[in-house]
């Protein structure tokens, strides 16, 4: 059997999705983790890691590929949104060295970092989103026809992690924070519950192979802290339509809401918030519950497609994170 090597990018802090892969390749291959810090806990799962610059310097990539001819890497993926286009658009660098890279398509993937770009395409291809609007003066227009009012959040167009994002609840608020800040949009706030779906796109024959939902019960820094698994044949049925019609590939974390009615709960209109092609940070709860990506990519990578098995889990098994610490001494660092 070919042996299969994994060089997981941006590791950080993401160590389940490390020893999830390891798991799967024991005896098949190895799993090889980069980050640009030696104290990145990731690293110290992996069976081998390397120090290397930021995404932004201009040897960056010249590193990476060196390490996939080293390692003779099969598969290579990010974890971090910034990091997704320079992989995409490298992607023929990689084929030329025998590695696959991971990821959906380059465009898609801008599109994907840029929020208005994808509340651009989500509102031309008629699917449900919250308004958004990249100037404080279309949003006043829009609250003075009544399509919208506050509160609004105020978030940067291209960003991750929850990082610098506001709720408003006044135009002084919104007007400083614009004059402060550039290259921000608002959007719409949204009463309801929110959810996030693991998917699975095969990379051989681009069918959406696998889903789980989860309904969030609390976040923290961006990322799932607390959910619990659900099943919804219909919101299946638009998901799987969606990541077809765009070309994603690999696995994709969404962000949605299903909005409050009249009465507080949830009254089935369902809205498509955000979308990262990448592991979501709230995936460890799917692979617990049996929903197992890292075998579906190695699947892929010995080129064998996946058969569907969206909704192969569960309904309410909880996840609860907690913290946990690595600990080396200086001289156990990765160099």
């Amino acid at each position: 059997m070919k042996e299969i090597n994994i060089l997981i990018l941006s590791a950080g802090t993401r160590d389940l999705v490390v020893r999830a892969f390891r798991k799967e390749l024991a005896g098949r291959g190895r799993v090889v983790a980069t980050d640009c810090s030696s104290l990145a806990p990731a690293l110290y799962d992996a069976d081998k890691a390397y120090i290397v610059p930021r995404i932004t310097e201009p040897d960056y990539i010249d590193i990476i590929l060196d390490i996939c001819r080293k390692e003779q890497i099969t598969g290579v993926f990010s974890l971090i949104d910034p990091e997704l286009s320079l992989i995409a658009r490298e992607r023929k660098r990689f084929e030329e060295v025998g590695t696959t890279a991971v990821v959906s398509p380059y465009d898609l993937t801008e599109t994907c970092l840029d929020k208005y770009a994808m509340y651009k395409l989500l509102t031309e291809q008629g699917y449900r989103t919250g308004l958004c609007f990249t100037d404080v003066e279309s949003f006043e227009a829009a609250r003075a026809d009544g399509k919208i009012g506050y509160p609004v959040f105020v978030k940067p167009q291209k960003g991750s992690a929850s990082i610098n994002i506001n709720k408003v609840e006044d135009g002084t608020t919104l007007r400083t924070l614009f004059h402060n800040y550039s290259d921000l949009m608002i959007q719409e706030y949204m009463p309801g519950q929110e959810y996030g779906a693991d998917v699975y796109i095969d990379m051989i024959s681009g069918k959406c192979v696998s889903i789980f939902l989860k309904k969030k019960i609390k976040m923290r820094a961006g990322e799932t802290d607390k959910s619990v698994s659900v099943i919804d044949r219909r919101i299946f049925a638009r998901i799987r339509e969606f990541a077809e019609k765009q070309g994603f590939r690999g696995m994709i974390d969404m962000d949605l809401f299903c909005l409050d009615g009249p009465n507080g709960r949830e009254d089935g209109t369902w809205y498509l918030s955000e979308v990262n092609p990448r592991f979501g940070g709230g995936y460890p709860h799917a692979y617990a519950s049996g929903v197992n990506f890292a075998k579906m990519l190695v699947n892929n990578l010995s080129g064998k497609e996946n058969e569907e098995q969206i909704g192969a889990y569960e309904e309410g098994i909880c996840m609860m994170k907690y913290n946990d610490v690595c600990i080396r001494r200086e001289e156990e660092l990765v160099k």
